[in-house]
């Protein structure tokens, strides 16, 4: 019986490195790291032993990708989790790795709007840009409400960014918006990892 369960991982890294942008090599070196990382969550405890599960995936975010934001962790997260069974699989893993590393631009659209959208209606509204970007404002003491200068930044989002004029951002107003500038990819925080990590 192990030996068909070698017969299918090989048949799924296969696999993997035909849909994906690593190579076969580098898809069993993920591999191989997922299983240690799965380990190690998993020692003496309870759990499914190969996945991971939202605590252990944001530690590998924090640790190797410097996030530290918790909203984006965990809209990462749920971007990993494709079946929202609330773990991410061997499959998922690799998959979200080669999007979060080197997706193509439509990739990277697709995958950061999944980010932003909080809760999943197809739409950047202005109260969850008014959420991701008070997580990205340095707090300054001042008599000012400081939310105030945040709902002023999402009006400025909103004039820049929103095509169609409905007051909430579609992913076609995303698309065109990061088409003519580039930087607003991750215009509400950042959600993949810096052009080093290769």
């Amino acid at each position: 019986m192990p030996s068909k369960k070698k017969n299918t991982e090989k048949e799924a890294i296969e696999q993997w490195s035909k849909e994906c942008h690593f190579s076969k090599q580098e898809v069993e070196g993920l591999v191989q790291q997922f299983r240690r990382l799965c380990t190690a969550a998993h020692k003496g405890g309870p759990g499914n032993k190969m996945k991971l599960d939202r605590t252990k995936f944001r530690d590998v975010l924090h640790n190797t990708f410097n996030m530290t934001d918790d909203i984006i962790m965990d809209r990462v997260f749920r971007a990993f989790d494709k079946d929202s069974d609330s773990y991410v699989s061997m499959e998922e893993y690799v998959k979200g790795l080669s999007v979060f590393i080197r997706g193509n631009v439509g990739e990277k659209l697709a995958y950061c709007f999944d980010v932003y959208d909080l809760n999943g209606d197809g739409y950047i509204s202005r109260e969850e840009m008014f959420h991701m970007l008070k997580n990205c404002m340095i707090k300054q003491p001042s008599e000012e409400d400081p939310d105030e200068g945040i709902k002023d930044l999402v009006e400025i989002t909103l004039k820049k960014m929103d095509h169609d004029h409905d007051s909430r951002l579609s992913y076609k107003d995303f698309e065109i918006s990061v088409k003519e500038e580039p930087l607003l990819l991750e215009a509400f925080g950042p959600c993949l990892p810096d052009n080093k990590v290769n």
